[in-house]
């Protein structure tokens, strides 16, 4: 009798009970992958499962060859449409995920159920290209254990579910201690390994280089993480707490972007109270601007703070970073700002002719620019305007329109408008964006700064007094920066899950998941070379380089395989007399192909030899029913085990004579 599973790429069909493995396999891959493909392939794609699964459930014929080259045809076309091109991290993905979709629909064979499984392999590796979080890395590894199970039952057909269950744990367990040796002593970089497409960084979310009416609202209905910060101290008032991030200095009537962005080496201006120290532990972004304190001072090391005292890394920030910071919230600089650079700040377009008018009013009647500021605010004050995410469409007037007409606006609107009069009225102004305020969790006392804290708030420079923060939006809508953006937009309007100040039930579930992802982020994903050379010089190399890591995890590899090669042999040692003889009895029976399966249980074997050489059925069946008495029932006793090796040896095979 042939062996159907000897060799697993022989081209033998697959058994039901294998397809359906392999279908739950595609389905504990692809599942992290909707939440980032895009809507037509979701649909394909479960149509796919759909569809499969009923193929499976009324045993019917696989599709045609030619209808599923159709569908190959068209779902890559669709790839193409979508991204415009077919290499790249999301293409490439998107075709992975096609191509398993489609195979599940043509496998029936041992080889279609290999390549499903080695794709579903290598789909494993692309979900780490976008998010490394803990859940990911769960679901990865259950997707992992089951994938290898099914290897397992691919090559081992028959075997019970949980032995594959088992060996899969098993191997992945065996393999965990090396991976820890690898993962804190291997050298570690700065930066991938490996080039990643020009795409592999466009689905990152933050504040750009640009402000136009809408930008920063919209970027406010994300509850997505910023970054996180600890504070050496005592976290300072949520009124100060303003995040500095770009600088925008040039309008062209409608869009705000940032000019040229110039190392200054100290930074001018006077400084009050002591210096603030904390950690800020910033999300990849793909921009190169590091967020601080207003006003930062002493830049982390990779990084320069630019003549708009902004913080700004040598490289985009594409994967999590995180540096020590040291800010003055007291220091106002610019004091001595030189003429030229003041006056870039004060060039417009020639549009707005109504703001333009009022300005150069209120410049005339007042004998001090604090007056038309103060004025400014009050006029925001006392005026019907409105703090709302859903602001009407501005025209080519915005700043005409949105203060004499719509009068309704977010932050961007606000900042705007207020930078454009200080301009039209001669005083030198620019927009600074970044983020304001956060949230405490105080099950770890991390800051916690939202995408939904993005902010804009202006800078005049005042003389004798350099540049002077003021916030517009804080005379519209002082709770915005007191307390926060839930208690300052008008109710019904749409915002963040997890910003929402009526679900009070959730907090302290959130606050402690957020605790124990921050605890991933710090100290897995976050385990970089300072972190690694902290952590070997608390256990005994203070000086860590390559070689003396290389020595040490070469012997603890070594002492790990020696550790498994023991306890595999002592499992060896441990089988008991009766187990022995057993096998024993397989050996012989090996020497005219009746060895007994890895998954073949006593009756099924007695019947399998007893079909195959009817001439021992009578020994052969004594033989099995005593081992099963003794491995199974309640006979034991050496008297017992020694009578099954007799009638083992005693077996007359007519071959062998």
């Amino acid at each position: 009798m042939a062996n159907r599973n000897a060799h697993p790429g022989n081209g033998l069909s697959l058994a039901r009970s294998q397809e359906l493995w392999l279908l739950a396999c595609a389905v504990l891959t692809l599942a992290p992958d909707g939440a980032r493909a895009p809507g037509w392939l979701i649909a394909a794609v479960a149509l796919a499962l759909l569809w499969r699964t009923a193929i499976w459930w009324r045993r019917a014929a696989l599709p045609p060859r030619w209808l599923l080259s159709l569908l190959v045809l068209a779902g890559s076309v669709g790839v193409y449409l979508t991204h415009r091109q077919f290499f790249g991290k999301d293409p490439g993905i998107a075709l992975l995920i096609l191509f398993l979709a489609l195979k599940l629909l043509e496998m029936h064979r041992i080889r279609d159920g290999l390549a499903v499984v080695f794709l579903c392999y290598f789909l494993l590796f692309t979900h780490f290209l976008d998010e490394q979080g803990m859940d990911v890395a769960g679901i990865t590894l259950i997707a992992l254990v089951v994938i290898t199970a099914t290897l397992s039952n691919l090559a081992h057909a028959g075997r019970p579910l949980v032995d594959h269950l088992r060996l899969s744990a098993l191997m992945i367990a065996q393999a965990i201690p090396f991976m820890l040796v690898l993962f804190l002593l291997f050298p570690r970089v700065q930066g991938p390994l490996w080039g990643m497409p020009t795409d592999a960084y466009s689905g990152m979310s933050g504040l750009s280089d640009s402000m136009t009416p809408g930008s920063i609202s919209s970027l406010s209905l994300s509850g997505e993480i910023a970054f996180r910060a600890r504070f050496e101290d005592e976290i300072p008032p949520k009124p100060q707490l303003y995040w500095r991030g770009p600088v925008l200095r040039l309008f062209d009537g409608r869009t705000w972007r940032i000019g040229t962005q110039q190392e200054k080496v100290s930074p001018g201006g006077t400084a009050s109270g002591p210096a603030i120290r904390y950690t800020v532990t910033l999300e990849p972004h793909n921009k190169p601007w590091l967020f601080a304190l207003e006003m930062p001072l002493a830049p982390p090391s990779g990084a320069f703070v630019s003549h708009e005292l902004q913080v700004l890394s040598k490289t985009p920030v594409r994967s999590r970073l995180r540096y020590d910071m040291q800010s003055h919230i007291g220091f106002v600089p610019g004091v001595d700002e030189a003429e030229p650079v003041r006056h870039r700040h004060l060039d417009l377009p020639g549009n707005n002719p109504r703001t333009r008018a009022l300005a150069e009013q209120w410049r005339r009647e007042a004998t001090q620019a604090e007056a038309i500021i103060q004025r400014m605010l009050g006029h925001f004050r006392t005026e019907r305007f409105f703090y709302t995410l859903n602001p009407p469409l501005l025209g080519a007037n915005g700043i005409d329109q949105f203060l004499f007409e719509t009068r309704r606006g977010f932050c961007e609107h606000y900042a705007s408008a207020f930078v454009f009069f200080m301009r039209a009225a001669g005083i030198p102004a620019r927009v600074v964006t970044g983020y304001q305020g956060g949230e405490r969790n105080p099950v770890d006392g991390y800051l916690i700064v939202r995408q939904s804290d993005a902010h804009a708030w202006a800078e005049v420079w005042l003389e004798g007094k350099g540049w002077t923060r003021v916030d517009p939006t804080a005379a519209v809508a002082p709770n915005r920066i007191e307390v926060g953006l839930a208690s300052a937009v008008p109710a019904g309007e749409p915002l963040p899950f997890l910003v929402r100040a009526d679900l009070t039930w959730l907090k302290q579930l959130r606050y402690r998941w957020d605790a124990i992802t921050n605890t991933w982020n710090q100290w897995v994903l976050g385990y970089d070379p300072q972190r690694q050379r902290e952590l070997l010089s608390r256990l005994g190399m203070p000086q860590p380089d390559w070689k003396a890591m290389t020595v040490v995890m070469a012997a603890l590899c070594g002492l790990l395989l020696l550790g498994l090669t023991a306890w595999a042999l002592h499992r060896r040692t441990r089988i008991d007399p009766v187990q022995r003889a057993w096998n024993r009895l397989s050996r012989r029976l090996a020497r005219i192909g009746l060895a007994r399966r890895a998954w073949e249980g006593p009756a099924d074997y007695t019947r399998r030899v007893t079909q195959a050489r009817p001439e021992l059925s009578p020994a052969f069946a004594a033989i099995a029913g005593l081992y099963i008495d003794l491995r199974y029932g309640k006979l034991a006793g050496k008297e017992a085990q020694q009578k099954l090796s007799a009638m083992i040896a005693d077996l007359d095979i007519p071959e062998w004579r």
